[in-house]
Formats: structure tokens, sequence, C-alpha cells
């Protein structure tokens, strides 16, 4: 039997960075929900990489921040759209563009309660809403929430 408490602090610093999972070219196994997003630095002009649940449909990548437009990776988004995407085993140049109409966030939402209904309903939970939100629930929420669709570049990198 592992003694799970014996492993050391790194050893579970590194369970909890997609960043190093994918490193450590295990993105096929967490790449099903997360991706890595790079985002240029609004400040500094530097690569900024940021693991984000998504969903993926028609061919775009939809991230949203539960900090709305004061994630940091939301605002460099709106200073450049160019960005790169790390997902599973592929990396690609995208357009990322901010989607602020309440309506499309609650679309989104519903989608992510298809998918995901216990991980999705637990956060929804949490955040003070039923696990299973009217649509007028969902709506009043996304208010506070930030959606980014990426729409891959042909070129890709």
């Amino acid at each position: 039997m592992i003694n799970f408490r014996g492993l050391p602090t790194a050893f579970w610093r590194a369970a909890k960075f997609p960043q190093i999972w994918y490193r450590l070219g295990l993105g096929p196994v967490v790449g099903w929900l997360i991706l890595l997003l790079t985002t240029t630095g609004r400040k500094s002009g530097l690569p900024r990489v940021t693991p984000l649940q998504y969903e993926e449909m028609d061919g775009m990548f939809y991230v949203a921040s539960a900090r709305g437009q004061q994630a940091d990776w939301f605002r460099n988004i709106v200073a450049n759209p160019h960005v790169e995407v790390q997902v599973k085993a592929s990396r690609l140049r995208g357009l990322a563009e901010p989607i602020t109409e309440p309506a499309l966030i609650a679309d989104f939402l519903e989608l992510r309660l298809r998918r995901h209904p216990r991980m999705i309903g637990a956060l929804l939970r949490g955040e003070g809403l039923p696990a299973r939100p009217n649509r007028a629930e969902l709506e009043q929420f996304a208010v506070k929430i930030a959606l980014v669709a990426i729409r891959p570049c042909e070129n890709g990198l």
C-alpha cells in the first residue's frame, strides 16, 4: 500500500499545476478538461501562461473566468487578442474574442452543465446558486463572468 502522506510537498505542488503536467507530456491526460492559454502581458509584453477549463464547440475553444473581467488573462486578451493554446497534444495560435452578452454566457453555462453536471453544479452551489439553476438565474450570474471565444488561426504554430 502506498503512503500518500509520506510523499514530498513538491510532489503535491506538482500535481496541482496543469502546466507541469503538460511539460511532462501528460497533456492528453488533463487536456480533456484543461488547456493552457498563453497571452501577452499587457504591461510587460511577456508571455503569460494560464491553465483554464474549457469547452470546445464548432472548432472553437471557450474559456471563462469566475473573476470576471478583472482576471489578468482576460485583461491581457483585451489588450492583445492574439493567443496560443495548448490542448491535449496540440499547440495552436488563435484570435480571442471577449463575449459580454449575458444570454450568450448563459448558453455557455448551460452547455457546461450538460457536459459536466456534477462539477459545474458544485461550482454553482459554491456561488450560492442551485446545482440546476433556471435560465433567469444563469443570466443573472452571467454578468459576473468573463467569457472568451478562441478561434484557431489557419496557419497554426
